[in-house]
């Protein structure tokens, strides 16, 4: 029997993919989760072969959470799945050991197929290659312009759903001049000023729903 883990924080999506992962023969989905934290929790307890993980959920990235699931050994395979089907996006969850990338809107007709490849310990990738780079995204001699790193990235993600500096201090176990230090860090390389221009980049990068 295969075991396949859906994180994804709509109750909807996650009862749409069970359905249509099921009706293979073989395959039984033995967890769900709805955040970044209980994804994780629930690959250490269920020790999928293969977890598909949405990019864009509350606290903590699908790409962060694929990150944290290669420290353990799982011996799981990730499959990133998004609405926004960037190269950028790609590469990031190929960089942090996902293995797979599927576009939401690819989801009906190719989701299968990505699960079989990541049985095989195959790549899988839609749409994108991920090993392309944006690069409006990339150079900058003052570092405007530049990638965000993992950590900037959560930062912004908890920004952009309303935590606090010293909230997401505790969430992230840092000290808060070490969280105020990555978002000006962060802004400084979105070239942006305000709350308001790092909840715009969020929502464009697909770090929260919009």
């Amino acid at each position: 029997m295969k075991r396949l883990l859906i994180a994804d924080d709509h109750d909807a999506v996650r009862s749409g993919l069970r359905a249509v992962l099921e009706q293979r023969p073989g395959w039984e989905v033995v967890a769900e989760a709805s955040d970044g934290g209980k994804a994780i929790a629930a690959a250490i307890e269920s020790r999928p072969h293969v977890a598909i993980l949405d990019f864009s959920m509350p606290r903590m990235t699908g790409v962060e959470v694929a990150r944290r699931i290669r420290n353990y050994p799982l011996q799981t395979e990730v499959l990133i799945f998004t609405v926004h089907n960037s190269s950028l996006l790609a590469h990031e969850a190929f960089e942090a050991g996902a293995r797979a990338f599927l576009s939401k809107s690819d989801a009906n007709k190719l989701l299968l197929a990505a699960v079989e490849s990541l049985l095989l310990h195959r790549p899988f990738s839609s749409g994108v290659c991920p090993n392309e780079f944006d690069s409006r995204r990339l150079g900058g001699d003052d570092g405007k312009n530049r990638p965000l790193t993992p950590r900037e990235q959560l930062v912004v993600k908890l920004v952009a759903e309303g935590y606090s500096n010293k909230n997401i201090s505790v969430i992230l176990n840092l000290s808060l001049k070490t969280t105020e230090a990555h978002r000006a860090a962060a802004m400084h390389k979105l070239n942006v000023n305000s709350t308001a221009g790092l909840v715009r980049y969020a929502v464009r990068a697909g770090l929260v729903d919009a």
